[in-house]
């Protein structure tokens, strides 16, 4: 019975969550803590000069999708002006309000759904000369920590640099979810990295991306292990999706 009551009650919040009357205060109260977790912080950003240099520049900021939480407060800070691509599903868009909040602008889709629209406004805005565009490689459903090529196709059309970025933090909640996103509690220390960029050739071939790809996760990789390191032994899962997540917690 008591079972029963509780899917109810969570299909119940799962339909409301769907409404923009009840995401825009989650949201609001969501922005509010996390401004409040970056201003009671020690911060240390290894090549936020990079950052900087890049803020209103065509540039492709890649990230891990569990990644984000202290990355917003981090960009704004800097004076990034940009796009992000958000899935439109429900956690996109309440994803897409909160980077709003933080000064992104939103590209909808993902690799699954809507690639060529994707690509289209994303080779547009970068184009434009302006703008950076931010994408996490492996969302929206993963796998975790596998480097879609999504941000290749960006680069070798417009000729932006990819630039990888990740942070850790001494007080870290990972999630139990598919992507183990880390909540940052108040009064950590956050060391993030900004790495170099990294340019993909117009000449380059599709039969080329394959080691590209690899080269780049890779490099993520070490950049959440090696800032990991420094607060905890958890060691984030590779390969892991929503849907094989959720099999896993089932069993």
């Amino acid at each position: 019975m008591k079972k029963s009551v509780k899917k109810t009650l969570r299909r119940l919040w799962l339909h409301m969550y769907e409404w923009s009357v009840i995401q825009w205060p989650a949201v609001v109260i969501f922005w509010i803590l996390i401004w409040f977790v970056y201003y009671t912080s020690k911060k240390e950003i290894i090549g936020y000069d990079i950052l900087k240099k890049y803020r209103r520049k065509p540039a492709i900021f890649v990230f891990w999708h569990g990644r984000t939480m202290m990355l917003s407060p981090i960009v704004a800070r800097a004076g990034v002006r940009g796009y992000a691509v958000a899935d439109p599903r429900r956690d996109g868009r309440v994803i897409a309000k909160m980077e709003k909040l933080f000064g992104l602008k939103t590209i909808w889709g993902s690799s699954k759904k809507n690639g060529v629209s994707v690509l289209k406004n994303g080779v547009r805005v970068l184009s434009d000369g302006r703008y950076c565009l931010a994408l996490s490689p492996d969302g929206p459903t993963g796998p975790s920590m596998r480097f879609h090529d999504g941000a290749l196709y960006f680069a070798k059309m417009t000729g932006a640099p990819i630039i990888p970025v990740c942070y850790s933090c001494s007080r870290p909640w990972f999630l139990k979810r598919w992507d183990r996103y880390l909540l940052t509690k108040p009064f950590s220390i956050i060391k993030g990295i900004v790495g170099k960029p990294i340019f993909i050739d117009k000449a380059t071939k599709i039969e080329e991306f394959e080691s590209l790809r690899k080269n780049l996760e890779d490099i993520m990789v070490k950049q959440a292990y090696d800032l990991d390191k420094n607060f905890t032994d958890i060691k984030i899962e590779q390969d892991l999706t929503e849907d094989n997540y959720k099999t896993q917690v089932k069993k």
